[in-house]
């Protein structure tokens, strides 16, 4: 049954159907063909009560967050501290773009947005230091992904949802992930920086540094409330959101001076929008994965998972391609909301940690979202910056391998997710 809601997804993909379509019509399809006489409204139910959760009012919160900051100083003033630092190396820009990625990703969870704010803010940089166009387009793509890890990942969010995995722990597992990934970008950085000669600036004295940090401090505490507040017990992750949405109003509108009461409501429509958008699809995605579940999809591959033998290294090479594949034809979130549901309890049959397996989820997602032809962050940047699509994916392509060569590593080394999350722990 499995294979027949892929054909059919697949073909409606094919025929241009919008993707909350191609995620509903095959689970109402799986209903009126094995499960007739279950009752309409059931479906109703199962749209509407798939969302409400309260966990996942964190999306509307952090995306709204996120806007704020993008269009206010805290992201510039963010990478202004991180510039401020490590300017000087070989490569600097490029280590900037990397940590401001890091940086605003620990603020805003949303990658799009993360490509968008810092394309407009260091790009022309990057050109001026000496980056090739290619390799700079590439970077600021490529480095947004680690907002995909680094909390608050509202990837993250929705597989917590999903599975019932503690969101902190997931959290805790993607701050070391997003970390692991982002000293990769940061040493092809180098490397590429001493190839090309790339010029770098000078070292700025600790002074100057201070006035940075403290020309920030504003900034700086929005990580340090969402972290701190999270892991201290001091509030959940969703109220984290509501805080951090609360909090950059305050700083943007009454300390920055820079957001207009006709700026909040610009700021506000255009994140009910995107949130709109992500609630539709996980909603059909959660009626799939309600219908899916009931078909006994999940039982049928653990038992053919047993019938060849499969242990975890095999199942975790056939998720990834997988994934992989997937991410190539339709867009990574609703991959997401496919896969995951018959996947997982596969995974936790073969002894798989859920956190461990959330990681290597979430960066086939971050792969998904810069690989072509339906890599969100590619045509972000290209809007972002008017540059031709082909150019940027030109660029992406030794990030690609970058980040397949982390993948590996964190498939088989279970310790990198889970080191974290245990020492938070106890």
């Amino acid at each position: 049954m499995l294979i027949a809601i892929m054909i059919l997804a697949a073909v409606m993909l094919a025929a241009g159907f919008e993707m909350f379509l191609v995620l509903g019509v095959p689970a109402l399809a799986v209903k009126a063909a094995y499960f007739p006489k279950l009752p309409d409204p059931v479906v109703i139910q199962k749209v509407f009560g798939g969302i409400d959760h309260a966990t996942l009012l964190a999306i509307p919160f952090f995306i709204f967050a996120a806007n704020l900051m993008a269009s206010g100083q805290i992201a510039r003033r963010l990478v202004g501290v991180i510039q401020a630092m490590v300017g000087h190396l070989p490569g600097g820009i490029g280590l900037t773009v990397v940590g401001g990625s890091m940086a605003f990703g620990s603020v805003s969870g949303s990658a799009p947005a993360t490509v968008a704010a810092m394309g407009r803010m260091v790009y022309p940089e990057m050109r001026a230091a000496g980056f090739s166009d290619r390799f700079s387009l590439g970077l600021l793509v490529a480095s947004a992904e680690t907002a995909l890890l680094i909390p608050p990942s509202i990837t993250l969010i929705i597989y917590g949802w999903m599975t019932g995995t503690s969101i902190a722990s997931l959290f805790a597992g993607g701050l070391a992930i997003g970390l692991f990934l982002g000293l990769a970008f940061a040493l092809f950085v180098l490397w590429e920086a001493r190839r090309d000669g790339v010029s770098v600036a000078e070292q700025q004295m600790w002074a100057a540094r201070g006035r940075a940090i403290l020309d920030a401090k504003w900034a700086l505490g929005m990580p340090a409330i969402i972290l701190g507040g999270i892991y201290s017990g001091l509030f959940t992750p969703t109220e984290a959101a509501a805080v951090s949405a609360v909090y950059a109003i305050m700083v943007e509108a009454l300390i920055h001076r820079e957001l207009t009461l006709r700026d909040l409501f610009r700021i506000t429509e255009e994140s009910a929008i995107a949130t709109a958008i992500i609630f539709v699809l996980l909603a059909m995605g959660g009626l799939l994965s309600f219908f899916v579940t009931l078909a006994r999809v999940p039982t049928e591959i653990i038992g053919f998972l047993e019938a060849i033998h499969a242990g975890p290294v095999l199942f975790l090479m056939v998720v990834n391609i997988t994934f992989l594949i997937a991410c190539m034809f339709i867009d990574p979130n609703s991959a997401l909301l496919i896969l995951v549901p018959p996947l997982f309890p596969a995974a936790m049959a073969l002894g798989i940690d859920p956190v461990h397996f959330g990681m290597v989820v979430t960066l086939n997602i971050c792969i998904g979202m810069i690989t072509p032809p339906f890599g969100l962050d590619i045509f972000v940047a290209s809007s972002t910056l008017g540059k031709p699509v082909m150019s940027i994916v030109a660029g992406v392509f030794p990030f690609v391998v970058v980040n397949l060569i982390v993948l590996a590593f964190v498939t088989y080394i279970p310790g990198l997710s889970l080191i974290v999350p245990r020492l938070l722990g106890g």
